[in-house]
Parts: C-alpha cells; structure tokens; sequence
C-alpha cells in the first residue's frame, strides 16, 4: 500500500473516438472503470475519479472539472485541490493492462522530485503518472492560460521521466501502457488477452 498518495482516475473523456463511454465498456463481468477503482483500491488507501458529472454507477469518491471541457490537465487540477495525501497517482480510466507492480515501481522514483512520467516509444504518458500536490499552482496556472497538455504544464519543475528500458524489468510488453481509444483498440486487446490466457492454459 502506498500510504502517502491518492489514486486519482481521469474518467472524464468524451470518447469521441470510440463512439460511447468507453469507462462503461464491460470486460469479465466488469465495466473499464469499475475494474480500475478496484486495482486502485489495492494500492492506496484512497481512490478519487474524475468525473464531468457525478456518476452512480460507481461507489467512490467523486470530483468534478472546475473548468468544463478542459481536458485531462483540467481532471488533474480538480483532483490535486481535492485530496489529503501529498502525492497524487493520475491514471486514465481506459488502461485494463495496467500492471500494478510498475505502479509500485514508479512510486519509488518520486524522492525528491515533483511528478514521476514515465515515457514509452519517447512520448510521456502523464496519465500514467505520479504528481505532488505542490505541482497544483502550476499546473493551475497553465489551465489559466488555456494550455491543454498535462506534460507541456511540467515544463519548469522537477519531473523524472523513466525511460521503457527500465519499465520492461516489470513490465515486459509494457502492456500497462496500452490505452483504449477506438473500437479496433479494444478488438485488439480482447484478441491480445485471449491469447494469453490460452498460452497460460496450456
């Protein structure tokens, strides 16, 4: 358990590009977001989602964007001004791969930094990401000015980016990167899961 941080779920996307709540979408019995509150709540003692409006669907703690339609940088403001714990762990609600051991291996490169990024394929997944609650200013500040981009807002603090080099010790395929934006995304990972569990039956 990481007691000094909150887990915070960013479930307040518009899907676009899937063509329905993707959070809603169900897998073992499960929708997106109810199995990633689960994970979370394995990890921290408290878990925060993100949400455009107050859903009942789920039986969490819930925190809406001060500024509609802002983004995820927008989520991440809300949830920063929200908590208790001086750490925040931002994830998208859209990463069923999520391993919960890179979790705790990205926990352990905070020290004395600001927020913790990893980077896959030399893009910064922020959404995968460890953000102190001194970051809030600003960040708040970059929402002001009407900046979008969470990593973009981290220009000036004290960030560790870990490389996927040092990811793949824990997580191999890096599948806990593998986000879920499209239909095809999810035909994907359906066909990738089903694999694997016939390779472990075996």
């Amino acid at each position: 358990m990481i007691t000094d941080c909150t887990a915070l779920i960013l479930a307040g996307g518009h899907s676009r590009r899937m063509g329905c709540d993707k959070t809603a979408l169900q897998f073992d019995g499960q929708s997106l977001l109810q199995r990633m509150v689960d994970l979370m709540q394995t990890l921290f003692p408290a878990v925060l989602v993100s949400v455009r409006q107050i859903r009942a669907d789920i039986d969490v703690a819930q925190v809406c964007d001060e500024i509609p339609d802002a983004g995820p940088l927008a989520g991440l403001c809300a949830g920063l001004a929200r908590v208790e714990t001086p750490w925040v762990f931002a994830v998208a609600a859209d990463m069923p791969g999520l391993l919960p051991e890179v979790v705790e291996q990205l926990a352990t490169c905070r020290k004395i930094n600001q927020a913790v990024v990893p980077v896959i394929n030399g893009f910064p997944q922020p959404l995968t990401a460890f953000y102190a609650t001194s970051t809030l200013p600003a960040l708040k500040a970059a929402l002001a000015r009407g900046e979008r981009s969470v990593h973009a807002s981290l220009i000036g603090l004290n960030v560790c980016r870990v490389d996927e080099t040092s990811l793949r010790r824990t997580d191999a395929q890096l599948t806990s990167f593998n986000d879920l934006d499209t239909p095809e995304d999810v035909a994907a990972w359906r066909k990738m899961r089903s694999a694997g569990i016939q390779e472990l039956d075996r």
